[in-house]
C-alpha cells in the first residue's frame, strides 16, 4: 500500500511536482529562446511570418513550447503551493 492510500492528508515524497517544475522551466526556457533566437539571430518576423527557413522552424518551436511550458509551469507551481498548505497544516 503506497503513502497516499495509506494516509490520504499526507503527500508523497514523489508526487511529480519537482518533475513538473523542471520540464515546465525547461520547456518554457526552449520556447523563449527560439523566440530570442528568431527575433535576433534568424531575422525576425512581419505580419505575413518568419522571413527564413530556420525562422519558421524557430516559430514553430516557440509558439509550441511557450504556452505548454507555461501550462506546465503553472500546474507544478500550483501543486507546490497545496503542498506547501498541506504541510503546514500538519
Amino acid at each position: 500500500m503506497s503513502e497516499r492510500t495509506a494516509n490520504p492528508g499526507t503527500t508523497s515524497a514523489d508526487d511529480g511536482t519537482r518533475q513538473l517544475l523542471r520540464w515546465g522551466a525547461s520547456i518554457l526556457g526552449a520556447g523563449v529562446a527560439a523566440a530570442v533566437a528568431l527575433q535576433t539571430l534568424l531575422g525576425g518576423f512581419s505580419s505575413t511570418g518568419a522571413s527564413t527557413n530556420t525562422g519558421w522552424f524557430a516559430l514553430i518551436v516557440a509558439l509550441m513550447c511557450i504556452p505548454f511550458g507555461g501550462m506546465l509551469l503553472t500546474l507544478g507551481v500550483a501543486k507546490w503551493f497545496h503542498n506547501r498548505k498541506i504541510a503546514r497544516q500538519r
